[in-house]
């Protein structure tokens, strides 16, 4: 009797313990710290900032090819750092744009436009991540040509796991259909988003921000559809676009978090990128009051270690680019004809101005805005000289060399000085503009690249080196990963279908000949 009292009373125990655990447990088991969503306004943030890229090696897209494309920065140096120098293809850097931007950039702003087209009270935020979202797009269409767009970022919100490839002409008219929307619909009597990493919350400048894109976009159809360019640029014109510098679409850096271009070249890349001769000559003979800003070279530094501040000029006068075609052996067949005693002696991009760790990077500005003006009014597409605005645009870009250091600030006398000099001439117009674009967008590897295909210009000659593995003169997209090849074969195939075959010669449809 005794055992059978001792085993219902250890049942009753059992029971007891069992209950008096599960008092609480969800409160105890409550994370009350750590976040379980975002604010879609942070989430935007973060799509911005990863935009310039989350680390350094990132960069390697636009060191290795953009850069290398458009002749401003060029590398000897061969293996992981081939591309745009020798006009071949690297597996390694070809990818990183797609890359970055589908797994983070994208995935994250169309989140926070799914998240926020149903909720009125968060209207502007909605349009203005419509609005980062077609210029996050518009830099992959311009690189790969017919990309994932509509389907994009789906894998979360939808499953969709395997996206087809729209064609860039889809991908184009509808950026700008959204462009247009977004834009008209911002409204600075509704909530301002004041954790805005770009405006603070200033929806006036979110606006310019999109009418200023919407018109870019609208000139890169000039080749393949003038008449949608021009309805575009015209309702650009209308909505309004930057008026000044302290409208450009800037992401600020820290000493701790750092512009990660000039990140990489500080540390791990710095013996090994110079600035290209053609740009370095062009400034030098047009007497650039850019070039010292842009520019520095360690003069006669016979090796890495060599380059230190006791020797460091950005002086006009002996500032001497790396010529195009060379790799690091056969470049020491002309050091002595070109004045420098190795190739450690080139100049190369200012690690004290426009590539101090903190520096700024700039998205879209008023001296581009301003140029892209003066082509569409040489073209007749907007009233206005295209003198007054190619003046202005030019202008902005001297002024905006005071944005990156005290140091780099262009007077005022040598701005006067350097446009009277350089007046805008009919018979060279739209090479001139687009000159001054190519200078204007220094560092801005995508639009650089993007720009210089539609354009033509600067009258760039083909890069000679011998081992090049392209059929034209220069590289006109990027070919898609090989993860896409493994992942969604079917896909990539119908891209290449319709537009042309996986290379680096492939144009894409904005891009013709």
């Amino acid at each position: 009797m005794k055992a059978k009292s001792k085993y219902i009373l250890t049942i009753l125990l059992s029971i007891s313990l069992i209950t008096g655990c599960d008092q609480g447990f969800d409160e105890i088991n409550t994370n009350k710290v750590d976040p379980t969503s975002l604010a879609p306004s942070l989430i935007l943030n973060k799509a911005i900032i990863a935009t310039t890229y989350l680390d350094g090696v990132s960069t390697l897209g636009m060191l290795t090819y953009n850069f290398g494309i458009v002749q401003q920065i060029i590398t000897p140096y061969g293996s992981s750092l081939s591309g745009g120098n020798y006009n071949q293809l690297n597996n390694s850097n070809t990818p990183v744009v797609w890359v970055n931007f589908y797994r983070n950039v994208i995935k994250q702003v169309v989140a926070v436009v799914d998240q926020t087209k149903e909720d009125p009270m968060q209207a502007n935020i909605y349009n203005a991540a419509r609005i980062w979202k077609a210029y996050a797009f518009m830099i992959l269409t311009d690189t790969y040509g017919d990309i994932p767009y509509f389907e994009a970022g789906q894998g979360y919100i939808s499953e969709v796991i395997r996206p087809k490839y729209d064609p860039q002409e889809a991908i184009y008219k509808d950026i700008l259909k959204e462009l247009d929307e977004a834009s008209a619909a911002l409204d600075k009597s509704k909530d301002a988003v004041t954790t805005d990493i770009l405006y603070g919350g200033d929806v006036p400048k979110w606006k310019k921000l999109g009418y200023s894109l919407m018109l870019r976009a609208a000139m890169r159809l000039t080749k393949v559809d003038p008449t949608t360019a021009k309805t575009y640029v015209t309702k650009a014109v209308t909505g309004g676009l930057f008026e000044s510098n302290a409208d450009n679409s800037i992401i600020r850096h820290t000493a701790i978090y750092n512009n990660y271009i000039a990140n990489h070249l500080a540390a791990r890349e710095k013996t090994n990128f110079y600035l290209a001769e053609p740009f370095v000559d062009y400034l030098k003979t047009n007497n650039d009051p850019r070039l010292p800003v842009f520019a520095v070279r360690h003069v006669g530094a016979k090796g890495g270690p060599e380059q230190t501040p006791a020797i460091a000029s950005s002086d006009p006068k002996v500032q001497i680019g790396m010529p195009m075609g060379y790799n690091d052996v056969t470049i020491n067949s002309v050091l002595a004809a070109k004045g420098v005693v190795s190739l450690w002696d080139f100049t190369q991009a200012n690690l004290r101005t426009v590539l101090k760790l903190d520096s700024p990077e700039f998205h879209v500005t008023h001296a581009q805005t301003q140029l892209l003006l003066a082509e569409a009014a040489v073209r007749g597409w907007v009233t206005g000289t295209p003198s007054e605005y190619y003046l202005k645009g030019v202008r902005a870009n001297l002024e905006q060399m005071a944005l990156y250091d005290a140091s780099a600030a262009i007077s005022e006398t040598a701005i006067q000085a350097y446009l009277t000099a350089h007046p805008l001439v009919t018979a060279t117009a739209l090479e001139q503009i687009n000159t001054q674009y190519w200078v204007a967008s220094f560092l801005d590897g995508s639009e650089l690249f993007a720009n210089f295909r539609r354009s033509g210009f600067p009258a760039l000659k083909k890069n000679p080196y011998p081992g090049a593995e392209i059929t034209e003169d220069f590289i006109r997209r990027m070919p898609y990963p090989d993860s896409e090849i493994i992942v969604n074969l079917q896909n990539v195939n119908d891209a290449n279908a319709r537009q042309g075959p996986n290379d680096l010669n492939t144009r894409v449809w904005w891009d013709k000949k």
